[in-house]
């Protein structure tokens, strides 16, 4: 025994009594005068708790569950009179006989990580879990229940974000880096940050070829630990993952900054049956995963070698018990749910219409407030975009949207109609089952895919540097290189792939739903074309800082039309109908000629005018967007007592104000761009209005 271990097992061990405990809650819950265990398992016949100290391979000490004392229903439970926080623990299980190995993976050899662990911890032999008391000090800190209407959503990484030598950051690649670029994410504008996934997942030391964005959860409750300051403690100190979360997310939120959380809860690092032991496989393998019942096999909709039972009961409890303490203990704003299609498979994998989970999620009261959004898709083919269970709650990142854009700015023809629909807010996708433009989460890159730039630099992806030949990541990017595959000198190169990123980023701005940006777009991060950079840690995936100068002209545009979005409620249409409540913006389509939007397949340009008072003041938004290759002449609408104005326009990057147009009832949109134009009452024209009133 070290000297550690010794010195901890003579304060602790004359205290030491073993209870029986309680069933609830999960997990190890420190009580006055030591601490609750409880974990399920509805088929081991016997379960032993064994401690450890922490950073000990070798336990301290093991306590064998009385199946008669220790255990209710299927809840195993102990109370461990003068134990406290600091001790690591996990669990062993087995099954006495093992009469069906091809169901139950139990081996008494295997310690097993508590799927309710607030904290863990990684040693050389495995994983384990962390007793924790936080005594946060909250503060004043309250939900910010911004409107998702009125959201605009920056998705990034927290490793990623600051890790790059250029960040000027003093614990980079920490939740705490995060709290030092606050200053860029107001002065950029966004309401949210939405963080790639911070549940506790494998990752291969130091930096290179790794799971880097973490799409392998080994514990839904406990933060990644070495996204912490102090890598790998897990404490009950200041220094813990637990309270540095709490305390970027207290700050993010004095800024005025939602937390959204990329939640996976569709598959485990567990894998298929080659695949590691740390927790749900060891504890009860066919009530966390979606097997085949008479071969054992998993079922792999999540493409990662498992699936989580997610509606059977245990395991839908379990999902609910995370999201309720990220949203009470955490002070998270929102999760987006990874691969969500699969929370509405049922146990046998079938396709359920109302899946139990989903609708609990929907009416949870805690969850009242919490922002739900789907990735309404599987890994086995199943889209829902559009017809995701939502009872008017779930939000839906939609991949339509995207597609829609990109198609029509690099000018594929027959897209007019598409655009038009998008920039309403996908009507066709969620008017009919009772949800408002604001559920769609518009974006036109994320993590996932080509960033900004390269969509604009490269026709096909370039992962040779993942070490598959090329063979992951997707081969439809509806993307356009510009006439050269990536890096270009050219001027006329630049000027264009700088054109074309305005383009893009100002649609999305400009569309009624919910605009999500990718960290890095507002710089123009490239990726080298690498389309699928989960196993980069390192300058490929990282924010390169010195961009903001090099790209500042991007930036800046970007910042102004997060701004004019703020400025401009008529963008948040708030209702589908066609006959909107008064104040409600009201949409006319137009094309080159007034009231007549060309929807044939040659065309390539429409014009869209909005009107209306949504915040109590007259507004009109003219949006002209032109993806053909030459300059088109549009006709403007004359609106008595108002003049045009051009407040954007993706060929002038840098016009900082509004400017009178030379000619107030026509105008020429350069080729490949996009203009806004809006209206200014005419103080002299003797027209009599009240600009203050509907």
């Amino acid at each position: 025994m070290s000297d550690r271990r010794q010195k901890l097992w003579t304060v602790l061990s004359p205290a030491f009594e073993f209870g029986r405990g309680s069933p609830l809650p999960y997990g190890a819950t420190v009580l006055r005068g030591g601490v609750n265990f409880s974990i399920y398992s509805r088929h081991a016949t016997a379960v032993t708790l064994v401690l450890y100290a922490p950073g000990e391979d070798e336990p301290l000490v093991e306590f064998p569950f009385d199946p008669h004392l220790n255990r209710t229903g299927d809840v195993w439970h102990a109370f461990l009179q003068g134990l406290d926080a600091g001790i690591h623990y996990a669990f062993r299980m087995e099954r006495r006989p093992n009469e069906n190995p091809l169901l139950y993976r139990f081996d008494r050899e295997k310690t097993l990580l508590d799927p309710y662990a607030r904290a863990i911890a990684k040693t050389e032999t495995g994983w384990r879990a962390a007793i924790i008391e936080s005594h946060f000090d909250w503060e004043f800190d309250q939900p910010l229940n911004i409107p998702l209407a009125d959201s605009v959503i920056y998705e990034m990484h927290v490793r990623g974000f600051t890790r790059h030598s250029s960040s000027g950051v003093s614990q980079p690649g920490t939740y705490a880096g995060v709290i030092e670029k606050i200053p860029w994410l107001r002065a950029l504008g966004v309401t949210a940050v939405e963080l790639l996934p911070v549940f506790e997942f494998e990752k291969t030391p130091g930096e290179g070829r790794c799971d880097f964005w973490g799409y392998n959860p080994i514990s839904f409750l406990a933060p990644k630990a070495s996204y912490a300051s102090a890598d790998g403690e897990t404490g009950s100190g200041e220094t813990s993952p637990v309270d540095e979360f709490k305390a970027m997310v207290k700050a993010l939120h004095a800024a005025g900054i939602e937390v959204i959380l990329d939640a996976v809860f569709n598959h485990t690092s567990e894998g298929d049956h080659t695949g590691p032991v740390h927790s749900f496989r060891g504890i009860d393998n066919p009530t966390y995963y979606s097997l085949d019942m008479t071969t054992g096999e998993y079922r792999n909709y999540s493409g990662c070698g498992n699936t989580l039972n997610c509606n059977h009961p245990v395991v839908r409890d379990l999902i609910c018990d995370v999201l309720r303490y990220w949203v009470t203990e955490m002070h998270v704003d929102g999760i987006r749910f990874d691969l969500a299609s699969i929370l509405g498979r049922g146990q046998d994998g079938s396709v359920l219409a109302s899946p139990p989970l989903l609708e609990h999620l929907a009416h949870d009261p805690v969850l009242a407030k919490t922002k739900l959004i789907a990735e309404a898709w599987d890994a086995a083919g199943l889209y829902q975009v559009g017809t995701f269970p939502a009872w008017g709650r779930w939000a839906e990142w939609n991949g339509k949207f995207r597609d829609d854009i990109r198609r029509f700015v690099k000018g594929d023809p027959g897209m007019a109609p598409a655009l038009a629909t998008r920039l309403l807010g996908s009507p066709d996708l969620y008017s009919a089952n009772f949800r408002q433009p604001w559920h769609s989460i518009n974006f036109v890159t994320c993590h996932d895919g080509f960033t900004l730039a390269d969509l604009v630099s490269y026709d096909r992806k370039h992962n040779d540097a993942n070490g598959e030949q090329n063979r992951d990541g997707s081969d439809e990017n509806l993307s356009w290189n510009c006439g050269v595959e990536g890096p270009s000198d050219a001027p006329e190169v630049v000027a264009l792939r700088g054109r074309q990123m305005r383009n893009l980023l100002a649609l999305l701005l400009l569309s009624q739903g919910v605009p999500m940006l990718l960290a890095g777009d507002e710089v123009g991060r490239s990726q080298g074309g690498n389309n699928n950079a989960y196993c980069q840690d390192n300058a490929l995936s990282w924010f390169d800082w010195g961009l903001a100068e090099t790209n500042g002209e991007l930036l800046r545009f970007l910042r102004r039309l997060i701004r004019f979005r703020r400025e401009h409620p008529v963008l948040r249409r708030g209702s589908f109908s066609a006959e909107p409540e008064p104040g409600t913006p009201r949409v006319e389509w137009h094309g080159v000629r007034l009231r007549e939007p060309d929807w044939s397949y040659e065309s390539r340009s429409l014009a869209m005018h909005m009107e209306g008072c949504p915040d109590g003041r007259q507004d009109h938004v003219y949006v002209i967007a032109n993806a053909h290759w030459t300059p088109l002449d549009f006709e403007l609408p004359v609106v008595p007592g108002w003049d045009w104005r051009r407040t954007v326009d993706t060929n002038e990057p840098e016009l900082e104000a509004p400017e009178p147009l030379l000619v107030p009832d026509r105008y020429r949109v350069p080729e490949r761009t996009v203009v806004v134009l809006v209206g200014e009452p005419v103080s002299n024209s003797g027209f009599q209005h009240d600009e203050t009133l509907c």
